[in-house]
């Protein structure tokens, strides 16, 4: 099996061309049509739910759990008009840096 890094880009351009659709026929349209809650519930009952398979020692059941967690935090961005090139661009930005340095800078 392989991937592709540009699989977020991917889901993320189908969770935008979903998300002003039908709520009863699309569960990502639902979730948005509910923005805030719902989108950030679910987020949170899937962090909670890989915490759990990650303390169980399941590698297995984590990936899948993060899996979730990435297509909510997705729909999250979508639903309060975050760019996933944005985040892209922070993290691009942030390569190279010592992760207690930007720690640092962004608390200064």
């Amino acid at each position: 099996m392989t991937y592709n890094a540009s699989i977020l880009d991917e889901l993320f351009a189908e969770i935008s061309a979903k998300a002003d659709g039908n709520p009863e026929t699309s569960y990502t349209a639902s979730l948005i049509a509910k923005a805030p809650d719902a989108p950030l519930r679910k987020l949170s009952e899937e962090v909670t739910e890989a915490i759990i398979e990650a303390m169980r020692g399941d590698g297995s059941a984590l990936a899948s759990e993060s899996a979730d967690i990435l297509y909510h935090l997705l729909v999250v961005w979508q639903a309060s008009g975050v760019k996933a090139e944005d985040v892209w661009q922070i993290l691009a930005d942030r390569q190279g840096t010592s992760g207690l340095v930007e720690k640092a800078n962004r608390q200064s």
